[in-house]
């Protein structure tokens, strides 16, 4: 009787949209560590835990007033309801019920309800059991007041910390892949200490002229002193008891440095994964960066005029002096192969890049980083370095949208600087900005105020602008003279007064930065409203 509904209501959870999209919003809430709901909810979790620690250490001497009493209870729910929300995140309950009727429907033999329930049943319980959500239960009990007792349990509001900062759940990794390091270390600390302790009360027992009195005072004794703190409360007198403090104060120095060096091996080990949590943590909060695949001379270049520019990016590359340059110039970078579909996925491709550079020196790994990128990202803005004219045309078939080639361009501007020396020099000095000239490029977006006018009606002059071309790909502009193609666009140079900007088209210009930037801001409010 119970088979059927239960059936009918996992296909219906399975099915329905609303279910599917509450279970995503809560899971980017409480679980996925791309989302920035996350990190919101982390940081509110943390001030409420450490004022709810507040409260309930201020409560043991002193009375809760009703603003207290109310925090405390709201405090409670808070945790009860995440607890419950996470642990129905832990597993879907109706993908496991649908698994076992299809599978009995397909062998032929009847749906348990009662097996069906116990794989249920089985999977909360392991979530139940687990560390954290113990952790997370016992944060619940210090606040009921009726067992005193309780409140010895607030500590494991402070250990709820570890869900929500990532540096505390690294240092619990590093606790964690050592554990059979510090198991060891374990049994032989209370190896000694069970020693220790069974031999200072042998030898300083009041009928011996001591004065530890019985065994917890021998026990409390072998702790402080296997720490190598010594606080002198509890002093042996008797020879015997002196020889043993001597053999436990060494054994305590030798356990406490193989402690240490245990600690920081692991962390050693672990600041790989720091960095890169710092690095996810930095790029979470960018939009619209771009991510640099090489940090060679053309990279480093290209990151020193984003820089300029206040574009944020993150460089990728796998040199190790390379990297060293890039953390000098304090850069987002990440120490690693560009063409590893993690690693790309980490940097933010999907989320917030805006253009990928394939700027290494070596044709191959640009081809796979194009390859990858364009996998990854079908939409995104792919440029491509290229050091041989025989793989332009294969980058391009990766899926570039451009392809430069840095030597080709080094050699024209060599016969330019070579024919005419003085021109080579003005377009230099312009480039690398010594007269605080500029060459801007500037898109005619839709309803902004360059869209559909003429180019005589643009008065650049009054503007302190030259215009240099236009570039396009809109079809009308072709029957123009002066045109040049640049792969599925074209280059219109010093175009005529009559000239009509469209949508989409690219102004180039020549002027001082203030006039360019100036301009630039204008178009972007004609954005805001209608052109009339």
């Amino acid at each position: 009787m119970l088979a059927k509904p239960l059936v009918y209501f996992a296909y219906l959870l399975k099915t329905s949209p609303y279910y599917q999209k509450s279970k995503r919003f809560f899971y980017n809430l409480l679980e996925n560590p791309q989302s920035k709901m996350k990190s919101y909810f982390d940081i509110s979790m943390i001030c409420l835990v450490m004022l709810s620690v507040f409260f309930l250490v201020y409560s043991v001497e002193h009375k809760l007033n009703e603003i207290g009493e109310f925090f405390e209870q709201f405090v409670v729910v808070v945790f009860i309801v995440e607890y419950l929300l996470r642990a129905w995140l832990f597993s879907d309950s109706h993908l496991i019920i649908i698994s076992e009727y299809e599978r009995a429907e397909y062998l032929n033999i009847p749906f348990s309800v009662i097996k069906t329930l116990k794989k249920i049943l089985e999977k909360k319980l392991e979530y139940i059991f687990s560390l954290i959500a113990i952790i997370d239960l016992l944060a619940i009990l210090p606040s009921y007041r009726p067992l005193r007792i309780m409140r010895i349990l607030l500590i494991f509001r402070l250990f709820k910390l570890f869900r929500y900062s990532n540096s505390i759940k690294v240092f619990a990794d590093v606790l964690s892949n050592k554990r059979f390091e510090l198991l060891t270390l374990a049994i032989f600390m209370g190896f000694l200490v069970f020693i220790s302790t069974i031999a200072i009360y042998l030898f300083e027992n009041p009928s011996s002229g001591g004065n530890v009195r019985h065994l917890y005072d021998a026990f409390y004794w072998s702790i402080v002193t296997i720490s190598t703190v010594g606080y002198g409360d509890i002093t042996p007198l008797t020879f015997g008891g002196r020889l043993v403090t001597i053999a436990l104060i060494l054994s305590g120095l030798g356990v406490l440095s193989f402690f240490t060096s245990i600690i920081v091996s692991a962390f050693n080990e672990k600041m790989y994964t720091l960095r890169e949590n710092r690095t996810y943590a930095e790029l979470s909060r960018l939009d619209n960066f771009i991510i640099i695949c090489g940090f060679g001379r053309v990279g480093q270049e290209i990151a020193a005029n984003l820089t300029k520019d206040q574009q944020a990016f993150i460089v990728i590359d796998t040199d190790e002096n390379n990297i060293k340059l890039a953390k000098k110039n304090n850069y987002i970078y990440i120490q690693d192969d560009a063409s590893q579909n993690t690693i790309l996925t980490n940097a933010g491709i999907n989320s917030g890049a805006s253009s990928v550079l394939c700027v290494t020196g070596n044709d191959v790994i640009n081809v796979y980083i194009t390859l990858t990128s364009r996998f990854l990202n079908p939409d995104i803005n792919i440029i491509a370095r290229a050091n041989r004219a025989d793989n332009v045309n294969k980058l391009y078939q990766a899926g570039a949208n451009n392809v430069i080639q840095p030597f080709e361009v080094s050699g024209l501007l060599a016969a330019e600087h070579v024919g005419q020396p003085v021109a080579f020099e003005a377009i230099l000095g312009i480039l690398q900005e010594q007269k605080q000239i500029l060459m801007e490029t500037l898109i005619v977006y839709p309803n902004s105020l360059l869209e559909n006018k003429l180019i005589g009606d643009i008065d650049f002059k009054h503007r302190k602008l030259t215009l240099v071309g236009v570039i396009s790909a809109n079809k009308i502009h072709l029957k123009r003279r002066n045109r040049y193609k640049v792969k599925n666009q074209h280059f219109y140079f010093n175009p005529e007064n009559h000239f009509e900007l469209l949508a989409q088209d690219m102004v180039i210009v020549l002027g001082r930065k203030y006039s360019i930037e100036h301009f630039q801001d204008q178009i972007e409010k004609s954005k805001l409203r209608p052109v009339k």
